[in-house]
């Protein structure tokens, strides 16, 4: 699967699979990716701390496997967005936008890249391209290229409907960690203000048909939207697929016949109040 293919499926409302990588090298990894069959994953530039070369590593490997690669780049800003995808990211994932003038940047970017300047201020704010010729060519040039922006913060809900009205948005992405510690629920992500709030940029989302990706971190969670029609599906990432996997595993087996064999490491701490939605 291509960046175009991608865009064809979310536009035809196929679910796609992917996670995030915090941790992983390229190198021993390689083989295990390859028979998850997922369809894309995210590189962390914002939080985790790849290089430039190991973040190019990783792009060259997915797409050699078949994975769509995507670049979250530190913040939304285009010199960011073109490293990534001079890097050969087909996705890019804008984090903590807010404002229209970010969503302009990082669309010109990610779309009409190499334009830079007034060129690329005409072609985003007023569609005037220098001749229907270099139109053709930038947009063949980035035709594999999807763009995803990050509502994280109650200034980018309140104004989300003007962020995703910008031509060239692909997706919207919602990082549940940023967006409940802003509405002062640090984690809670079964807290009815949290879902009250995730279920109006969903409604928002599908009423102007523009794919909604949430960063998903447990099954219950995971299956609570997905049943609401979420199909852009983001799950996890590779440090806590590792963690999660190893104590599960070992905790079965301290239980073997039936009694604990000796204290396991203490398990992630996971917000699951009462009263859950997701259950």
């Amino acid at each position: 699967m291509d960046g175009w293919e991608l865009k064809e499926a979310l536009e035809a409302k196929r679910r796609v699979y992917g996670t995030m990588f915090v941790t992983a090298r390229t190198g021993r990894w390689d083989h295990t990716i390859g028979v998850v069959d997922l369809d894309f994953v995210i590189v962390d530039n914002e939080h985790a701390p790849y290089s430039r070369a190991e973040t190019a590593d990783w792009v060259a490997k997915l797409t050699q496997l078949g994975i769509v690669p995507f670049i979250r780049v530190p913040v939304p800003q285009s010199h960011y967005v073109t490293m990534a995808v001079d890097a050969g990211a087909q996705g890019i994932l804008a984090p903590y936008v807010e404002t229209v003038d970010q969503v302009r940047e990082v669309v010109a970017a990610a779309k009409y890249r190499p334009l830079k300047g007034e060129a690329v201020r005409r072609v985003v704010e007023e569609g005037v391209f220098p001749s229907k010729e270099t139109q053709r060519h930038l947009e063949e040039l980035n035709r594999n290229n999807v763009l995803v922006i990050g509502i994280e913060s109650v200034p980018a809900v309140e104004r989300l409907e003007d962020l995703i009205s910008e031509p060239g948005v692909d997706a919207v992405f919602v990082g549940p960690n940023d967006l409940s510690i802003q509405l002062g629920i640090p984690n809670k992500y079964d807290h009815p203000k949290f879902i009250e709030t995730l279920t109006h940029i969903h409604d928002t989302c599908k009423r102007m048909k523009v794919p909604l990706v949430i960063h998903l971190f447990n099954h219950e969670m995971a299956g609570y939207w997905i049943r609401k029609g979420v199909h852009f599906i983001l799950f996890g990432t590779d440090r806590r697929a590792l963690s999660e996997g190893f104590h599960a595993d070992f905790e079965a087996l301290r239980h073997v016949n039936g009694r604990k064999i000796r204290r396991g490491p203490p398990k992630l701490k996971v917000v699951k109040p009462n009263k859950s939605p997701y259950h």
